[in-house]
């Protein structure tokens, strides 16, 4: 086993139960396709998927940067591939990021690290993104985004209360498509 300090993402799409019982199939087409991109974007910020049950994902990341950049984009490429779909239909990734031990196991992403990044996931909104105040302290000087601060939160059997933070997405920007496409090519070729 290899254990080792990760920045750590978890997604999953809020309401996918819902979702599915309306349209089966079309979530699951849309979900493949959101999937996809997700999946390419984390590539393009230096992530590794390890994981992902049916309508979740778990990744890592070098660095607390490299994670919040990559969910931005994942949320606000989401947000445009939306766009057409009425509101009751869409597919919304919620997104927790956190930095913490994890352990690699059997192709799996394993430990108290991944744990919590679970748990904040659930605290963010759909659409949104929360963070451990780790993640925060490592990664605030250093990206373009705003983050507004939710108080203490218990997480799951965790024995102290955890500090979350929201990312806030009004003023983020996205790269060119031109740039993205670029840099996925690159990605590809490596």
């Amino acid at each position: 086993m290899e254990r080792r300090l990760a920045a750590i993402l978890a997604a999953d799409v809020a309401g996918y139960g819902r979702l599915m019982g309306v349209d089966e199939d079309g979530t699951l087409s849309a979900l493949r396709a959101h999937r996809e991109v997700a999946v390419g974007l984390i590539a393009t910020h230096r992530g590794l998927v390890f994981g992902g049950a049916s309508d979740s994902l778990v990744a890592e990341f070098p660095g607390a940067v490299e994670a919040i950049h990559c969910a931005v984009e994942i949320q606000l490429e989401m947000d445009e591939r939306n766009e057409p779909v009425p509101q009751d239909r869409r597919l919304q990734f919620r997104v927790g990021l956190n930095i913490g031990n994890a352990t690699v196991e059997a192709g799996n992403l394993l430990g108290d690290g991944v744990d919590i990044a679970l748990r904040v996931r659930e605290l963010a909104e759909p659409g949104g993104i929360c963070v451990t105040r780790n993640l925060y302290l490592q990664a605030r000087h250093n990206v373009s985004v705003t983050f507004e601060s939710l108080g203490h939160h218990p997480i799951g059997d965790i024995a102290d209360p955890v500090s979350i933070y929201r990312v806030l997405l009004g003023g983020a920007r996205r790269r060119p498509r031109i740039v993205r496409w670029l840099q996925s090519i690159r990605h590809h070729k490596v």
